[in-house]
């Protein structure tokens, strides 16, 4: 289970940006989350992945609660998140070939001797040439560099994924492949799913159930 009980938070704690939201996940279901730009979801979103701490409430993961948040995260909790954010430009080192960006994860877990082969299977599993493991960000699309974060996601076989407006920027095909992408990790693995959206028709397709922002959040 993932669940966010009671959860306050933002970047100025005079001003939080979200007020005592609940939402719980149950093993391998799709959640959408569907709410205006700037209600404060995406924020949300990163407290459910463990990268910003909340100002209150408590964030359960696999029936742990989470003390520690962004690198204070236990590895065992932190690596079991996989999150893709709405812009990937904002997300991936421009210094990185979309290879190591890929590899990232696992050469901060220790697991260097694993890329290669991780990175070649997810390559093929998102539709990144090998041409196109060897370019740096600014040399790609932001198609092609959103398919490169979303093996990132994948590399460590998450048994979450927080996927935030990851396709507002796409086009209908590439939303579709990379939607497919996911349910496809999602079937072999049983991982579940926070999709993060302004999109009714979009999450409604996609996930097992919608929940409205004005429905988990007080007023």
């Amino acid at each position: 289970m993932l669940e966010l009980a009671d959860i306050t938070a933002g970047y100025d704690r005079r001003e939080p940006v979200v007020r005592g939201a609940h939402l719980a996940l149950r093993p391998g279901e799709a959640v959408g989350l569907l709410g205006p730009s700037g209600c404060g979801k995406s924020t949300l979103a990163r407290v459910a992945a463990l990268l910003h701490r909340p100002d209150r409430g408590t964030v359960t993961l696999d029936g742990h609660p989470v003390t520690g948040f962004r690198h204070r995260a236990p590895r065992a909790l932190r690596t079991a998140v996989g999150v893709v954010f709405q812009q990937p430009r904002l997300s991936a080192d421009p210094r990185l070939r979309l290879r190591d960006l890929v590899a990232e994860p696992l050469r901060a877990t220790g697991r260097r001797t694993e890329a290669d082969a991780a990175v070649a299977e997810l390559a093929e599993r998102v539709g990144l040439g090998r041409d196109l493991l060897t370019r740096r960000a600014h040399e790609v699309s932001d198609g092609q560099l959103q398919r490169a974060c979303l093996a990132r996601a994948l590399v460590l076989r998450p048994r979450w994924l927080v996927c935030d407006e990851m396709t507002a920027m796409l086009d209908a095909s590439t939303t579709a492949a990379l939607v497919n992408v996911v349910e496809e990790y999602r079937a072999d693995t049983g991982a579940g799913l926070l999709a993060v959206g302004h999109d009714p028709v979009l999450l409604g397709r996609w996930c097992d159930r919608t929940t409205r922002w004005d429905e988990i959040v007080k007023d």
